[in-house]
Formats: C-alpha cells, sequence, structure tokens
C-alpha cells in the first residue's frame, strides 16, 4: 500500500515517501520540495492555481482571490460556508481538498505511484482552550481529504513525525523538538534508542508566524492606515477613534479575502471625508478598493524575516503599492518587544511540556529547532534561556515534518 505522507502547512507544505529506505521529498514545483499554502482563483482564465504560482499571481496583480493561511480556519464555522469564490461557489473545505488532490497528482506524476492514503500531520492543538473546535479542525481536515479523492487518511502529531528524523541523542538525555510553524506552536519531549523513537509528552499553543506577523502589522502598518486615529462625528462636533476590526482583520492573512466588502468600502470613503487626518483614511479607502491586503502582509512578512538577520538592526517595510515612498519602520527592540508576549506563551507551553513529561530542564540534552518561525531570534532566545545547557539543532525547518511522516508510514503507522 503506498501512502503519501503530507504536512500540510499554514504557510508552507511538503510532501514525502520512503524510497531505498530513506524518506524522499516530492518535488511539489519545479526544482523544490516545499511550496506555499497559497491558492489564487483568476477571474480572467477562470483557472485555480497554487503555491508560487498563486503567490506570483497575485504579486503581478491579476484579477482574482487570493488565500492563505487557510489551516489556520480549520475547526471554525467558516469551513462550511458556501461562499462566491471568484467564479464559483465554494467552501473552504473544497478549497483545502483542491490543494490537497493538487498535492496527490504531483506526486504521482513524480513517482508513477497512486496515492488514495494519507499520513497527514497535524498539530498538537489547531485551537488552544477550545476542545470543540480543536476536535473540530481535524473532523473538517479529513473531510477536506475525503473531498480531495483519498480513500484514508490518518494524522500524527507535527512534533512527534519531526523527532523521527531527528538525529542520534547524547546517552542519558532527552531531546525536545520545538516546531514554531505558521499556525501553531509544537512541543515533543522524546528518547531515542537506536532506530527508535519514544514520545514522552506533547503539547501545543497557536501562536505562530502569521501571527507574529499580525501583530507586527497592527503595531507598525496599521496606524498608517488610520488605526487608532481620529473621525469627526458625521452630525455635531465630536469625534470618535476609527474602530479596531477593520484592522485587525486587514492585518490577519486568513481573514483578509472577507474585509473587501462594500460596507467597509463605504466606511473608508467616509472616513476619508471625516478624519482628523484624511490622508491616512484615504490609504486605507485604497488598501481596500484596490484589494491590498495580501501586499500589505507579504511586505510584513518580508520585514519579519529580513530584521531577523544578524547583522540587522533596523528595517523599513515597503508600502509603496498603498502610496508613493510609503514605508514603516521597524527596529530590532522594536520587533521583540511586540512579540514579547507570543514569546512569553511558547516558553509557558514549553514548561507545560516538561511537567507533563515530568522531567527537569537539565534532562533536556538536544532542542531541535522545527518549522520556519522557529528560526526568529526571539524563538532561540527564549529556549536558549530555558534550557541553558542543551544542544541547538536547526533541522531542515520546512521538511523535517514531512521526512518523520515518511518515516511513520513506513514503519507501520497507517494500517491498511
Amino acid at each position: 500500500m503506498a501512502v503519501l505522507a503530507i504536512d500540510f502547512g499554514t504557510s508552507n507544505t511538503a510532501a514525502g515517501v520512503m524510497i531505498d529506505g530513506r524518506p524522499q521529498l516530492i518535488m511539489v514545483e519545479p526544482g523544490r520540495t516545499t511550496l506555499p499554502t497559497s491558492v489564487f482563483f483568476d477571474y480572467d482564465r477562470k483557472i485555480t492555481t497554487y503555491g508560487s504560482e498563486a503567490n506570483a499571481a497575485l504579486i503581478d496583480g491579476r484579477e482574482g482571490r487570493f488565500m492563505r493561511a487557510l489551516k489556520s480556519v480549520l475547526g471554525t464555522p467558516l469551513m462550511r460556508e458556501k461562499r462566491q469564490i471568484a467564479y464559483e461557489r465554494l467552501t473552504l473545505i473544497e478549497v483545502v481538498a483542491r490543494f490537497l488532490r493538487m498535492l496527490r497528482n504531483r506526486a504521482e506524476a513524480e513517482t508513477g505511484e497512486t496515492y488514495d492514503v494519507a499520513l497527514s500531520g497535524r498539530p498538537v492543538r489547531f485551537h488552544s482552550s477550545d476542545a470543540t473546535r480543536n476536535a473540530q479542525a481535524e473532523v473538517d481536515l479529513r473531510e477536506a481529504y475525503m473531498v480531495a479523492g483519498y480513500r484514508d487518511v490518518a494524522f500524527m502529531y507535527e512534533p512527534e513525525a519531526a523527532a523521527r528524523a531527528s538525529g542520534p541523542l547524547e546517552p542519558g538525555t532527552l531531546g525536545l523538538i520545538v516546531d514554531i510553524g505558521g499556525g501553531t506552536s509544537d512541543f515533543s519531549i522524546f528518547t531515542r534508542d537506536g532506530d527508535q523513537t519514544r514520545i514522552i509528552a506533547s503539547h501545543g499553543v497557536r501562536v505562530g508566524g502569521t501571527d507574529f506577523d499580525r501583530a507586527i502589522s497592527i503595531a507598525s502598518v496599521m496606524p498608517l492606515l488610520g488605526r487608532g486615529a481620529p473621525v469627526r462625528n458625521e452630525l455635531g462636533d465630536g469625534q470618535h477613534i476609527a474602530p479596531n476590526a477593520i484592522y485587525n482583520d486587514l492585518a490577519t492573512w486568513q481573514k483578509i479575502p472577507f474585509v473587501y466588502t462594500p460596507e467597509n468600502r463605504r466606511m473608508a470613503a467616509d472616513y476619508a471625508k471625516l478624519g482628523v487626518n484624511p490622508d491616512l483614511f484615504v490609504r486605507l479607502r485604497t488598501v481596500l478598493q484596490m484589494e491590498l491586503g495580501h501586499d500589505i502582509a507579504f511586505a510584513v512578512e518580508d520585514g519579519k524575516i529580513r530584521l531577523n538577520a544578524q547583522d540587522i538592526a533596523q528595517t523599513r517595510i515597503d508600502l509603496s503599492v498603498v502610496a508613493p515612498a510609503l514605508a514603516a519602520d521597524l527596529t530590532k527592540e522594536a520587533m521583540a518587544a511586540i512579540l514579547e508576549d507570543y514569546a512569553t506563551q511558547i516558553r509557558l507551553c514549553a514548561e507545560e511540556t516538561l511537567a507533563m513529561a515530568g522531567v527537569q530542564p537539565a534532562q533536556i540534552g538536544k532542542i531541535v529547532f522545527v518549522g520556519g518561525s522557529s528560526l526568529l531570534q526571539v524563538v532561540a532566545d527564549t529556549m536558549v534561556a530555558l534550557f541553558p545547557h542543551a544542544a541547538s539543532e536547526q533541522a531542515e525547518a520546512f521538511t523535517a515534518v514531512a521526512d518523520g511522516l515518511a518515516i511513520a508510514a513506513a514503519q507501520g503507522a497507517v494500517s491498511d
């Protein structure tokens, strides 16, 4: 039975199989073993594109609907709402299913195998504090696999998969997977006996790279569009502050496609007339009219990544797509302060994982960083402070989970 291992991520996706006893990643795009978890519905050509091609369609300014971070919506009512998306009426489950079907087709084209069974990674918790929504998220994802044409799918916690792909441990020590992806932060404490991996405890919290982007955008970019700015009352002499809801949605990857409503556009047009500083709301009006929310989100993400470099102390988030020469200044110190609350949540979750395992920090001999957002300095600093004596290993950040899933599938994690 051929099983396709799939790491369906919030920001990036990878797939793998075992060949000659080793995990082999699928070339999901030309020359690449990962692809952005992006979908673009092209209005003019009436086709759907995925991954880098979808990102390019957005950047090129093609008419259509762009979607990213759909994994973060799993378990919410949004997944099952039928809505007009470009030239079709679809649920988000159907959108995810199309992405998963595309992945299967590319894997079959490369390997010559037929895959109707998948082993899929999943976060320990899709949603931190809502058990019902957390359970529903797996139901939604399973249904998406079924709609995509898979006969069966099994699930494995993503950090547990990554543990299977990690290297050896020093005798008498434990390993810790720190898996910070686009939507969640997951931890697994494990031990290794030869090729056998034993998971001692796993835990997670809904904090990830898209949350980092959102926080940076709200603090640094949205004030340039009128967040927190006063607006004169339409009747009378008083003033009020522009409501935060529109800015919160514009800063949230998975909500951006749904902010371009007639109501929001009318509100921005009114504020462009009534704002004490009308230029701010003119920019907001431009963003909504031209549907530039994702352009801003990519600019924020790019600034975050650029500022994470060791030799960079400050950067500018380029917003010239909104207005000529517009940019938001961001320093490394400011970014650390913006992300401080998230770093605290990550640290607390790691401490809770230790408590679940009944071990002390000194027993952790190696930390394995997995997931693109684990490469952020604020994450590394938080973990080093908690585990000062542990060695650090940066695994294949974007593919370690897919490698581990392929290994697990070959070891019988999915039964026929």
